[in-house]
């Protein structure tokens, strides 16, 4: 088998090929992009590589383009004073805070959803909204700019997995100064003394060196673009992709209806079975010896955590989506230093979100199943077709 993460057949469904990777090639060599990269696809090597950071450095970048490092994609120490300066927004107490802002939102989409027309589309309709609008509101964005702030978003998406970024210079130029200005408002905020909200972006504006001069501003942009996808596009997709394999087959909805204690259990399989990133990037600082093959010094090397997930010397049965499967570490967040900081907030949103469809929209039924979003390395519903009686 000739895998390749662009085969249009794999970007169909990106678990076409999983037992390849895993049986009989687990270190896989792609030449379809620009630089040309390897894949490790095993737990134990995802495990290996996510851990061994002085090996498998993020110092270019967790894309597949070697990039400059920036914010919380850099390499510890850099990386330990950032994420330590806004880990304080994420703390379980911080994210109980925030349910009391999720839960009405939700409600409030829902009631939009059950007034308009019968068939709707999830993604749209719920699954898009909620998150962005709980993101935009932690970065203190008015609610007035939420259209530019989800298409600046997506198209951080697209930038990351592109051969060619510079289709992007205009309006990421229009993003970075909406942003800076946005920033150096708030900091004018803080350094006059009025009251400023408990916020992401306060922590951001407001951040300080060691030496007492405020981080430099490529580096705090970084973070609030780093901030704006994963509190967006991923959490997006996590719901996207849990309805749909849901409603996918009945008799997993109704097991939903039946019983509500499930909800935790669907959350953490649909991260395992689909997870919304399906991987991320590592640059090698050594040559890596691995089953029999040298990875040289200075590749970029897919960590495939979806494939992971389907490992089936670590979870049995592994192709088939479970509400009833042993709990154990899947990777759709990550590991180690770089595990996804948002995660805890992802989980609440897509419990709250499944929640509320299963008590006012019972009768939810799937039409089809939609579109998948465009780069090569997430997985999720950019359209999900569904109706409800």
């Amino acid at each position: 088998m000739n895998w390749s993460p662009f085969d249009p057949e794999v970007m169909t469904d990106p678990a076409r090929g999983h037992q390849y990777l895993l049986n009989e090639c687990p270190v896989h060599h792609c030449d379809m992009f620009e630089p040309p990269f390897y894949t490790l696809s095993r737990y134990a090597d995802v495990e290996y590589a996510l851990r061994d950071i002085e090996t498998f450095s993020s110092h270019f970048g967790q894309g597949p383009r070697f990039t400059e490092p920036a914010g919380m994609l850099c390499d510890p120490p850099q990386h330990t004073q950032y994420r330590k300066l806004i880990q304080q927004a994420f703390t379980p107490k911080a994210v109980a805070k925030l349910r009391p802002l999720v839960v009405p939102l939700a409600n409030r989409l829902v009631d939009d959803i059950l007034a308009g027309e019968r068939e709707f589309d999830l993604h749209d309709d719920l699954a898009f909204p909620l998150p962005v609008i709980i993101i935009a509101g932690m970065l203190g964005v008015p609610s007035e700019d939420l259209e530019d702030f989800k298409r600046w978003s997506d198209m951080q998406v697209e930038l990351m997995g592109s051969e060619d970024p510079s289709q992007y210079v205009d309006e990421q130029t229009r993003f970075q100064a909406y942003m800076h200005a946005h920033m150096m408002s708030h900091r004018s905020l803080i350094e006059s003394g009025a009251e400023v909200p408990e916020d992401l972006l306060t922590l951001v504006a407001g951040a300080k060196t060691d030496t007492g001069e405020y981080i430099p501003d490529g580096d705090a942009l970084s973070m609030l673009n780093q901030l704006l996808v994963g509190g967006n596009e991923t959490t997006t997709s996590l719901i996207t992709n849990m309805i749909w394999r849901l409603l996918e087959v009945p008799s997993r909805w109704q097991e939903i209806l039946d019983d509500e204690s499930l909800i935790g259990a669907a959350v953490e399989e649909s991260l395992r079975f689909d997870p919304p990133v399906l991987g991320l990037y590592r640059n090698t600082t050594r040559n890596v010896e691995l089953h029999g093959q040298v990875i040289p010094e200075g590749s970029k090397v897919y960590i495939n955590y979806a494939a992971a997930n389907r490992d089936a010397g670590i979870f049995e049965k592994p192709d088939e989506f479970s509400l009833h499967r042993e709990s154990k570490r899947h990777m759709a967040f990550g590991l180690g230093v770089h595990f996804c900081i948002g995660a805890p907030t992802a989980r609440l949103e897509a419990e709250v979100a499944l929640s509320l469809l299963r008590q006012r929209v019972p009768d939810l039924r799937l039409l089809g199943d939609g579109e998948r979003i465009g780069p090569f390395f997430l997985w999720g519903r950019r359209k999900l077709p569904v109706t409800w009686r």
